[in-house]
């Protein structure tokens, strides 16, 4: 029963609300609706002092008129309004807003960096890692990134290695070629200040490459071959016709004839010969090297590998001097070579007066003697390091006659032939006497100096008391006659030495034939030589030599 009272309650509230915007309803009106609404089967019937509700249909004629009425009201309304909207004034619609325009998507932080700050960063990052890959994937972030990377200043270094090493030979090709239609376009637009390359696992198109390089890249000053194939003569001719800047041409493990490197005067050459080459190398003296087509270069090191059943290589050691007179580093390391035949009737060569460096250590005993030696240095004033570590022909004597009188570093050691040779006894305080001054590292290893010959080269490092003077920090007496008196003697002059090798000397005691590293430890060996020294009186009969 609750839930239709409260229906029944609902219809009445909504009937007898006021129409909005009508007048509101007379008494008469209300009681008519509330007593005898419409439908229920009754009507009222006033009289003067009382209102009747009676069963039966009423008189329609009141109810019509109050409709009447009630429309003649809506409709009085709906004039009133109408009136009100005609007397405003009129306005003209207003226009519909205008589209925004079409905004650009922001670029971004990238392309509001000037461009030269841009370049200071790229060339930071190019210094630490390298221009590729990070040049040509900046290249594509935008237009202001592509016109930075594009930079030839940026593309100063470069290493350009194929894909997929240790791969077969026929994907090998096709994927050199393919790197070779890349580089067709980019050496002229961005190559242009390209000053180092390196190539490696080049095995068909090192020529092409090396073409392109010549004729886009007039800046080139090092090249190097790493495990490449193929290169000619002609090839390394074309290059150092185009690159008059080239000081440096560096070739390891790959397959190059050995005229297209000494035999065209280049300097800053190192030949690695791989074991089974095909053909064996040979330097000979070809016009290009006399016509001094590389007056730039600076290093010519040329080194093998430790095979040594080679065919002996002549050295034109004139026609390498007036070919290069830069030259200041030469290295024939390894080498079983002859100088070209001098003739009667050939003059000096103008020797190397830039030369600092000469290295022409050997594994295996070599034909290089004093009158060699001569013909290389007998105009090289400025030399600094010489290395002979296994020039068993070279006499102290030839040593004491070179121009050079500030050599810093000397090495003549004899590694595993002494035994074979009949070596010098004497001597080696023509040596000492000379550079005992500049001398930073001396190697006499394997000599055969006597006791009294050492005793008397080494004395020379004295010079003033405490020797702060002398610049002596690394000696290598492995294997010679030195006694325990001379190698105190030595450091105790020497307060800068640093290494001392005293391994196989059998005149020393047991437990002091080792090698001495740093300040610390060759300090100890002193101690240890003072504490195992004879008496004075004893030292004149004690040179019967130790057993290791």
């Amino acid at each position: 029963m609750a839930p239709v009272v409260a229906r029944r309650r609902a219809r009445q509230r909504v009937r007898i609300l006021p129409l909005a915007g009508a007048r509101s309803r007379s008494a008469e009106d209300w009681w008519w609706d509330r007593l005898a609404p419409s439908g229920s089967g009754y009507h009222l019937l006033q009289s003067d002092s009382m209102l009747l509700v009676l069963p039966g249909p009423g008189p329609a004629r009141p109810r019509a008129q109050r409709r009447a009425s009630r429309r003649a009201q809506l409709l009085r309304l709906r004039g009133a309004r109408a009136a009100e909207a005609k007397a405003k004034p009129r306005t003209a619609p207003a226009p519909a807003p205008a589209p925004a325009p079409q905004q650009e998507p922001d670029p971004g932080w990238g392309d509001r960096i000037p461009l030269e700050i841009l370049l200071q960063i790229f060339g930071l990052l190019v210094a630490a890692d390298g221009p590729i890959p990070f040049l040509g994937r900046a290249a594509r972030v935008c237009r202001r990134w592509h016109e930075a990377a594009s930079q030839p200043a940026l593309w100063h270094t470069l290493t350009l290695s194929p894909p997929l090493a240790g791969r077969p030979a026929k994907s090998g090709t096709k994927t050199e070629k393919k790197l070779l239609a890349s580089l067709e376009w980019l050496m002229p637009s961005r190559f242009s200040q390209l000053q180092r390359l390196t190539l490696i696992h080049w095995k068909s198109q090192v020529h092409p490459v090396l073409k392109l390089v010549s004729e886009s890249c007039p800046r080139l000053t090092f090249l190097k071959l790493s495990d490449c194939h193929g290169v000619t003569p002609d090839t390394l001719i074309m290059l150092a016709k185009a690159c008059p800047q080239l000081h440096s041409l560096d070739i390891q493990h790959s397959m190059v004839e050995s005229t297209a490197v000494v035999g065209h005067g280049w300097a800053g050459a190192e030949l690695g010969a791989e074991p089974g080459t095909a053909r064996p190398p040979t330097l000979c003296s070809p016009p290009p090297l006399q016509g001094s087509c590389c007056p730039q270069l600076q290093l010519l090191e040329v080194s093998t590998g430790l095979n040594h059943n080679s065919t002996p290589l002549q050295l034109p050691v004139e026609a390498l001097q007036k070919g290069c007179p830069q030259l200041q580093v030469l290295r024939l390391l390894n080498l079983t070579w002859l100088p070209k035949p001098s003739g009667r009737a050939m003059t000096p060569g103008p020797g190397f007066p830039r030369l600092e460096e000469l290295c022409l250590a050997s594994s295996t005993c070599n034909f290089v003697s004093n009158e060699v030696l001569d013909r290389l240095l007998h105009g090289s004033p400025h030399l600094r390091l010489l290395d002979l570590r296994g020039c068993a022909r070279i006499t102290p004597a030839g040593l004491h006659d070179l121009p050079c009188q500030e050599l810093e570093q000397l090495h003549l050691g004899l590694y595993g032939m002494s035994d074979r040779l009949t070596l010098a006894k004497e001597g080696s305080l023509l040596l000492t006497q000379k550079w005992c001054h500049t001398l930073q590292e001396l190697d006499l290893s394997g000599q055969g100096f006597s006791e009294k010959d050492l005793e008397q080269a080494l004395a020379a490092f004295s010079g003033t008391p405490g020797g702060s003077h002398l610049a002596l920090c690394s000696l290598n007496l492995r294997g010679t006659r030195v006694t325990p008196g001379t190698v105190s003697s030595v450091i105790s002059n020497c307060p800068g030495l640093l290494y001392l090798n005293l391994e196989s000397c059998r005149c020393l005691p047991r437990g002091l034939k080792r090698a001495y590293r740093g300040p610390e430890e060759v300090q100890r060996c002193l101690q240890q030589l003072l504490t195992s020294l004879p008496p004075a009186s004893q030292l004149g009969s004690s040179s019967q030599p130790a057993l290791p």
